[in-house]
């Protein structure tokens, strides 16, 4: 690594400060909180908000708020992400911790499509592949993301639509298939038990952009042979931190 800059250093201290701040901040703040001499704080808040990276409150002197320019440099860098990308490197990282096959998925009217798939090393038959569409109520990448739904939302993507099941396993009633959320959304994790393949087992944790909004979700499939009660609460924890990992690269800042 080369040498730091001190000036561009205490710069961007000073922005990361409004990542904990939820409104303004005002000179003797910024002193405070980052023990630098007055001086210096004024001319590096004079200096950002001419460039537009802070802009003064109208109605509060003194006091400053993030710019402009860095709403469009968040814009840009959000523009760049690639979920796919994305959702493939956190899914190696989470099968290298287990040894398990790590899925991303998006939804598309009722249905899943995977968009990132790392192999456990173990020879595992899948029905899921990346690209690949499945019916949303038999996988839990696809429970979970349903469970996300605003209900209007649901209902309407569910309207007239036969739940048709891929094994004798898989959610078929409406009813059930409603429950079934409502204890995926109470919960905060999806698990699927030979619904979409009667060899196994998986459980999945949503996905948020950095408006909230859950896009996809992570999910951990495992040969029924390998799953146990141990194993379902370790593997949803480490869906969850997948997950969550995923979630923070797209830009949440929420917690888990």
């Amino acid at each position: 690594m080369g040498r730091l800059v001190p000036a561009v250093t205490r710069a961007l201290d000073v922005l990361e400060l409004f990542l904990e701040s939820e409104g303004s901040l005002s000179a003797p703040d910024v002193t405070r909180r980052l023990g630098l001499p007055r001086t210096t704080v004024h001319e590096l808040l004079t200096t950002l908000a001419a460039r537009s990276y802070l802009a003064p409150v109208p109605e509060q002197p003194g006091r400053y708020r993030l710019g402009v320019r860095t709403h469009q440099l968040g814009s840009r860098y959000a523009e760049q992400l690639d979920l796919a990308a994305e959702g493939q490197q956190v899914a190696r990282e989470v099968a290298e911790t287990c040894d398990e096959t790590v899925h991303v998925a998006i939804l598309e009217d009722a249905d899943v499509i995977y968009i990132a798939k790392v192999d456990s090393t173990h020879a595992v038959r899948m029905v899921s592949a990346a690209g690949r569409r499945l019916p949303a109520h038999c996988t839990s990448v696809g429970k979970m993301l349903l469970a996300a739904l605003p209900e209007a939302e649901l209902d309407a993507r569910l309207e007239g639509r036969e739940l048709v099941g891929m094994t004798p396993d898989s959610i078929t009633d409406p009813a059930a298939l409603r429950t079934a959320l409502a204890e995926i959304r109470a919960r905060g994790t999806a698990f699927e038990h030979r619904e979409s393949n009667p060899d196994v087992s998986c459980v999945a944790a949503p996905v948020s952009d950095s408006t909230g909004r859950v896009v996809a979700a992570l999910s951990i499939s495992v040969p029924v042979i390998r799953w146990n009660g141990d194993r379902e609460r370790e593997l949803a924890e480490l869906a969850q931190k997948g997950a969550g990992d995923l979630s923070v690269r797209l830009g949440h800042r929420g917690t888990r």
